[in-house]
């Protein structure tokens, strides 16, 4: 099936100047184009482009994407390599999740606290 720019951008959630971007920087494979030369995507490009989304939502940088984009061109012998990355950026991601639970555990004791200073507060009524 063949979507144009404006319904990938509207399914990825992404402007239609990122995704020419991507598209222009090589993030992006060339998009194929139907006889009048506008972009046309299909249902394997939409799938790159969610783990595109991904993997830069969770902090990899575009040029690491680029290099992970470039690396499935290659075939099997880049498997290893494309792993490689994702193991990496997986360390990150449980990093980034690690440093956030922390967080959420102070909030967690704040919103415990206020919960006893209202219980206190409503006992205390006459």
């Amino acid at each position: 099936m063949g979507y144009s720019i404006k319904t990938i951008a509207q399914k990825s959630g992404l402007s239609q100047y990122t995704l020419r971007y991507y598209e222009r920087e090589g993030v992006l494979p060339v998009v194929a184009r139907d006889v009048n030369g506008n972009r046309c995507f299909d249902d394997e490009d939409l799938e790159l482009i969610s783990l595109i989304c991904c993997l830069k939502d969770t902090g990899m940088a575009i040029a690491d994407i680029k290099q992970f984009i470039a690396l499935s061109k290659e075939g099997v012998s880049a498997l290893p390599d494309q792993r490689r990355l994702l193991q990496e950026h997986k360390v990150h991601i449980d990093e980034k999740i690690k440093f956030f639970q922390s967080f959420a555990q102070k909030v967690d004791h704040k919103i415990a606290y206020f919960a006893s200073l209202e219980n206190e507060a409503k006992a205390a009524r006459p």
